[in-house]
């Protein structure tokens, strides 16, 4: 484990290029926060100790707004929107191997079934 300071960060995906938005669209996303290590990527352990402070805000152009909070089963990230239902609401591609750096991307399978791609615009680190 590194000794470089781990930090809840507030990630701003937007949708990455489709066929049906060719120059990616700032509407259609997610806001949230989450603990990021050293290199950006998930860090479990200290989701454990703070995942009541990681929340999502789904966003996309048409709907009203989702929001629910990011959670950890089994090793796989999802975002969990209705805390009355089991299911995964929406689950991440592997996000456990991903970084959340500015530019990088990651795909997140809606709750249709369909995996869109976004790109990461925002990781700021939250004070305290």
């Amino acid at each position: 484990m590194s000794d470089l300071p781990r930090h809840l960060h507030r990630v701003r995906l937007e949708l990455a290029r489709t066929k049906g938005f060719p120059d990616g669209s700032s509407a259609h996303g997610y806001e949230f926060v989450a603990p990021l290590d050293a290199e950006g990527r998930l860090d479990p352990a200290l989701w454990r100790t703070t995942r009541e402070r990681c929340r999502v805000r789904r966003f996309w152009a048409g709907d009203d707004d989702d929001l629910g909070r990011l959670e950890l089963r089994r090793g796989n990230w999802f975002f969990h929107y209705d805390p009355e239902a089991d299911e995964d609401d929406e689950a991440g591609y592997k996000l456990a191997q991903h970084t959340f750096n500015i530019g990088d991307y990651v795909s997140i399978r809606d709750d249709d079934g369909e995996l869109h791609t976004f790109r990461v615009v925002a990781a700021d680190a939250l004070p305290g």
